[in-house]
């Protein structure tokens, strides 16, 4: 198996959906948390439970949490909580949805969102 993930920043990587199987090769690749932004039933039958999810990451010695967000309507309240877990959550972290799309352009939220808070 290899994981198939996007670097962003540093301390910040994107992939589309994971297994709970690929839990313990994140953690050798060094990641300390994962988010995880898909939300339960959105792909069916052949998607893992957010609850197998994070049982397999703290298994494996990850830090994890389930913040679903529906994907096409990313909320102000999305963002806010995204970046209160990025500060939260030791990283390296990886965040996942279905394609990554969505955890990208959270992130990208948030980098825009303290940008402007910066310049006050």
């Amino acid at each position: 198996m290899s994981l198939s993930y996007q670097s962003l920043s540093p301390d910040f990587a994107v992939s589309p959906q994971l297994q709970p199987a690929d839990m313990q090769a994140l953690a050798a690749a060094g990641f300390k948390s994962v988010i995880i932004n898909r939300p339960d039933g959105e792909g069916g039958s052949d998607q893992p439970l957010s609850d197998d999810m994070l049982h397999a990451a703290q298994a494996a010695g990850l830090q994890a949490r389930y913040q679903p967000v529906v994907s096409g309507s990313i909320t102000a309240a999305d963002v806010v909580e995204f970046a209160h877990l990025l500060h939260e959550l030791p990283g390296p972290v990886l965040a996942f949805c279905r394609s990554g799309a969505r955890c990208t352009k959270l992130f990208q939220a948030v980098q825009e969102s303290e940008r402007d808070q910066s310049r006050g």
